[in-house]
């Protein structure tokens, strides 16, 4: 019986680290206060310039392994963690991102009742400020099913890495993170990993998601060319027969609605409206939006904004803490 056909106890939290030693304290002990065991948490110092290594010395705790190397990008330094791994399930922790206190229990439970097709649990976020408030979860967007498969992915990525613990047998078989990727590096190994197997999701909000001003989300050239080739690449590898022509048209047409809002957001009205008027050319009509957890008529509620709105992101509103 192989790893991966049988479950077996013990998790490895893989923690990517590059100058952002102001949010790793705070990553490092959500992932440390977590009531579950065998535990450990792996930070992998990608060549910090910053107080990262002076900081990861103040923290004393043998469950802490720290490794430095020179800086490779986000998807190696998540392979390095990935190689060093003593146990069998892998967490994946963003520096600047925070878990809920209850985080592993509920995944390692929900990977008990699975079956070993399922390779990965994952569950809801909730973003948060750069001082850490939370803020209100947008009301638009429906939550993904209970299952996922790669067809899923395909279609949008519905998922933060923040939020994932995946079986490491399966980050092996796939070939770790594709380091050729500048972004959407998580969403490719999505799609690899569930092309013959499959993801759990859980509605419970797992991980509190930090946004501000470096985000490499932000980006938005670097987004739209490395999801352009992570679509790519699932269409070179038939994941999906290249015959169903009406789901790839789809999903053409769901990526250039969020290119259209990740550069308005960035300021880039014309490209904006330009990406949004060709996602209406390719699908006029989201026939079943929930598939990608919007509600009807989002496309011209969008357009809308962008003809009336200002050119920016939408406020963050923090949640209130009076009772």
């Amino acid at each position: 019986m192989s790893e991966c056909e049988s479950f077996i106890e013990g998790v490895s939290v893989v923690i990517p680290a590059y100058n952002y030693a102001r949010f790793l304290k705070e990553a490092i002990s959500s992932a440390l206060a977590q009531p579950y065991s065998p535990l450990e948490v792996i930070v992998v110092d990608d060549g910090s310039t910053d107080d990262t290594p002076a900081l990861l010395a103040n923290i004393i705790d043998p469950r802490l392994r720290v490794i430095r190397q020179a800086n490779a990008g986000l998807s190696a330094a998540r392979n390095t963690g990935i190689r060093e791994a003593r146990y069998p399930f892998i967490a994946f922790l963003d520096a600047d991102d925070r878990w809920a206190e209850d985080f592993l229990p509920k995944v390692m439970a929900r990977f008990r009742e699975l079956p070993d097709d399922f390779v990965i649990v994952t569950g809801g976020s909730q973003r948060m400020t750069a001082d850490g408030r939370l803020v209100q979860k947008p009301r638009s967007q429906t939550p993904p099913p209970a299952t996922l498969t790669a067809r899923d992915f395909i279609l949008v990525n519905r998922m933060f890495p923040s939020a994932v613990v995946a079986r490491r047998c399966a980050l092996i078989e796939c070939g770790g993170f594709d380091v050729t990727l500048r972004s959407s590096e998580d969403r490719d190994m999505w799609i690899r990993m569930t092309t013959n197997h499959r993801t759990a999701y859980i509605q419970d909000t797992l991980a509190h998601i930090r946004r501000h001003g470096e985000n490499m989300s932000k980006h938005a050239t670097r987004m739209r060319e490395n999801t352009l080739r992570t679509i790519g690449k699932a269409w070179n590898a038939g994941v999906v027969s290249r015959l169903n022509l009406p789901f790839w048209f789809t999903v053409r047409a769901f990526f250039e609605y969020q290119s259209a809002w990740t550069h308005f957001s960035a300021g880039r009205r014309f490209n904006a409206l330009r990406f949004l008027a060709f996602s209406f050319f390719l699908c006029p009509i989201f026939l079943r939006p929930g598939r990608v957890g919007e509600k009807h008529l989002f496309r011209l509620r969008a357009l809308r904004h962008f003809l009336l709105g200002a050119a920016q992101s939408p406020t963050l509103t923090p949640v209130s803490t009076q009772t």
